[in-house]
This record gives structure tokens, C-alpha cells and sequence, in this order.
């Protein structure tokens, strides 16, 4: 929190200093500011990473099919080319799967904090007018359908799916439940046309607890040779990496699905832990091809400014850290450049229910993530970013759209949210 303290005060002294500047020349047109604004100049037009992407979890709150297309609008103005849609967890599963209705009749009711809320989901008519939308702004949509954990609201529409307790992970043993997700896929891919899928594959710890204990998968450890419960979540991994292949498409997991041992030929990762350093290293050493979203800088539910207390506080996610972003760990990638595809900001909406508070999580952090995922490092000049955010604040403004003012803090009050006992709301 010190270093914090100190970057505010960095940022309070640059906003001071820029204020102070006289204005040489009008302002250029809207249009001309939007279009300018990743990259230094005019003629950078050549980005530093392949996939700059951002990610919207509408499991815990749906926000709507006119809410998705307006940050794709604003994607394209910042460059962004990749949107990574989380469309299941454990609150709610919000894909129509015309062959299983009971996925949005049952398991597309509630949300984060309320779970009677009527269900909220996106119809495939719904889903294709989206990924059109997209494409006509250079914008490639990636499914995320979570599997072995995080399977709480399938499993709620279909108990015969569950591995057991409150049916957090699919049973990993029974052919149905690979039945099921191959049948799901195939409707996925006919929606998406973009050549990846992403499958989750993290935090399986949370919920697998009945694994341990129940004779069916204990005799299938066993007679599998899988050794452990651990061995037996990397089975279901490598299963599903080969029902995706079938489908001509590429997985994506999160940093987990590395030690399954999947053929990186299948897979991609998302190194999102950011306290593992170890793991990002393991992938890279291993042939996969990575995209950098850690927590630290690059998660949206966490804080962004000191006094502000709702949302994951374990640090702030000011703009400094996120501009400076991949440079102080690139170190550790050395000699693998090539297999680093880009970077990614994820937006978690626990403590997001409205659209105001989305706004206000996701700007102006955004345009530090399309900056950083722009730039060649040796253009970068977080002063010069500034200036420019000065002058496009008031653009979003214009448009309708809420954010945090980081050379005003207090003219931006930080907005309600939605609480309830859950030791993970605040990190």
C-alpha cells in the first residue's frame, strides 16, 4: 500500500504539471483523437503483441447484448482485437445449448448476489449477432466454457453431470460427462468461428473434495494408474483438449492445464498467477504458446486507487502497473520470445453488477492494457500516456460511459456494489 501511496503521488505531481501546460493548439476531432490514441504516433501502426484481448465474466452478472457491443466499439477504437467471453461458472450459464434446455431454463437462473434473479442468458441469434458485430471491427470472440471446475450451474440444470458436494466439478470419470461436453462444443463452434476455445481448467482444488472419498473414482484412479486426485483432473483436461481437437478448434486453459501435459500442438495457456511465476516459466519451457493476464497488473475487480475498498485489495491495479506491463518480468521469457502471444485484461464481476461499476473498474484502465499491448517497449513514455488520457477522458464523457478520474480522484466517488458472506469477494 506504500508503493501505492507513492505512485499516487507520482501520478498527483504529473496531472499537476500537465494541467499547468498551455494548450499550443485546438484540440483534434473526436475521430482523429480515437483513432491516435494507442500508440505514440501517427505511424506506429505495428503492434507489440498478436492477441491484446480483454475478458468479461457475465456468469456472476450479465450485462447484455447492448452493454457487449459498446465495449466492442470502444475495443476497436483502442486496438483491442481479442474479447474473451466467460459465459459459464458457478453462478450461472448463460449460452443457449438448444440440446440440453435446461442449461438456460435452470441453470441460467441467479447471479452473483442473488441467486432467485430470473434467468439471464444470450440466445444463439443472439450470439451470432455479437460475433458478427465483432468481426466487422477486427475483434476475434473466444468462448469460455469452464470445465472441471467452476461447473456449478450445469450441474444444477443436469445433477447426473456432478463429481459430487454442490456439484462444483463435473464427475471426471462417468463417458456421459464427456458426452455432454462434446455435444455442448459442437454448438459452441458452430457459433464462434474464431480457432480457439477456452476451457477453464483452474481451481479445481475448490470443489473436488467428493473425489477423495468416492469409491467410483477411486477405483477409476486406480485402474487408470492416475495415482491421485490431481492425476485424475489431468486426465479430464487432456480428454477434452483431444474432444476440441476433434473439432478442429485449439484449446486455451488457464495456467493449470499445464502440468496435464497436454501436446502444446492442442493447447494454449493463460498464465494468470501471478505469485507463480515458476508456472509461466514451466509453459514456456514446455513449447506452449502463452498469454500474459496475471492477477498483478492485469485483473479488473482488483482496487485501482488506495482509499477505494470494494473489490480484491490484496494490492492496487493502478495505471502505472499496467503500463509498465510484461517489461518487468520479460526476463524471465528470455529466449521465448516468440511463443509469447500477448496480454489480456480480465474483468471478474463479483463486486460488478451494473453497468456504472463496470465502467468505472474497466476505464481508463483499459486504455493503459491497449498501450501496453501496442507499443514497443522502447517508445513507451507513461508521461505522454498521460497527457493523452487528459485529453480523452472526456470522450468517454461524451459517450456515456462512467470511469475513475486519476487526476481527480474525489470528483469520481468509487461506486456501490453488491455484497454477501463469501471469503473470496474481496480477494
Amino acid at each position: 500500500m506504500i508503493r501505492s501511496m507513492i505512485t499516487f503521488c507520482l501520478l498527483w505531481l504529473s496531472a499537476s504539471w500537465l494541467y499547468a501546460q498551455p494548450v499550443t493548439s485546438p484540440a483534434p476531432a473526436q475521430d482523429n483523437r480515437w483513432e491516435y490514441f494507442v500508440g505514440n504516433t501517427k505511424d506506429n501502426t505495428t503492434p507489440r503483441f498478436e492477441w491484446r484481448g480483454f475478458m468479461l465474466d457475465e456468469s456472476r452478472h450479465f450485462f447484455g447484448k447492448e452493454k457487449v457491443k459498446q465495449y466492442l466499439d470502444l475495443m476497436e477504437k483502442l486496438r483491442l482485437n481479442v474479447f474473451h467471453w466467460h459465459l459459464t461458472d458457478v453462478p450461472g450459464w448463460r449460452i443457449e445449448i438448444k440440446r440440453y434446455p435446461k442449461l438456460t431454463t435452470i441453470g441460467a437462473r441467479g447471479n452473483w448476489h442473488d441467486p432467485n434473479a430470473e434467468p439471464a442468458f444470450y440466445t444463439q441469434e443472439d450470439i451470432r449477432e455479437i460475433v458478427a458485430y465483432a468481426a466487422e471491427r477486427h475483434i476475434m470472440v473466444v468462448p469460455e466454457i469452464d470445465m472441471p471446475g467452476h461447473a456449478t450451474a450445469a450441474c444444477r440444470a443436469y445433477p447426473e453431470l456432478s463429481g459430487g458436494g454442490d456439484g462444483f466439478t463435473f464427475h471426471p470419470c462417468r463417458e456421459e460427462t464427456f458426452q455432454f461436453i462434446s455435444h455442448v462444443l459442437d454448438e459452441v463452434v458452430e457459433l464462434f468461428p474464431a480457432p480457439y476455445i477456452h476451457i477453464g481448467g483452474d481451481e479445481v482444488h475448490f470443489g473436488n473434495q467428493e473425489w477423495f472419498t468416492d469409491p467410483y473414482i477411486q477405483s477409476f484412479i486406480q485402474s487408470h494408474k492416475l495415482v491421485n486426485e490431481s492425476g485424475l483432473e489431468h486426465y479430464f483436461v487432456r480428454r477434452v483438449a483431444d474432444i476440441v481437437a476433434s473439432k478442429g478448434k485449439t484449446m486455451i486453459g488457464w495456467d493449470e492445464i499445464v502440468d496435464a501435459e497436454v501436446s502444446p500442438q492442442k493447447a494454449m495457456v493463460m498464465w494468470w498467477r501471478h505469485d507463480r511465476k515458476y508456472q509461466l516459466v514451466k509453459a514456456l519451457e514446455r513449447g506452449y504458446r502463452v498469454i500474459l493476464t496475471p492477477r498483478l497488473p492485469m485483473y479488473g475487480d482488483f482496487v485501482q486507487f488506495p482509499t477505494h475498498r470494494v473489490g480484491r485489495r490484496e494490492s492496487c491495479n493502478m495505471l502505472e502497473n499496467i503500463y509498465s506491463f510484461p517489461d518487468p518480468l520479460l526476463h524471465l521469457a528470455k529466449g521465448y520470445e516468440s511463443q509469447l502471444m500477448g496480454l489480456q485484461c480480465c474483468m471478474w464481476t463479483e463486486r460488478i453488477a451494473d453497468p456504472h461499476r463496470l465502467d468505472f473498474m474497466t476505464f481508463p484502465r483499459l486504455f493503459a492494457v491497449a498501450e501496453a499491448a501496442w507499443t514497443p517497449v522502447n517508445q513507451k513514455n507513461y508521461g505522454r500516456f498521460l497527457k493523452k488520457l487528459m485529453d480523452w477522458l472526456p470522450l468517454l464523457q461524451q459517450l456515456g460511459i462512467s470511469y475513475f478520474d486519476p487526476f481527480a480522484p474525489l470528483s469520481t466517488p468509487e461506486p456501490p456494489a453488491p455484497d454477501k458472506e463469501d471469503p473470496l469477494k474481496n480477494g
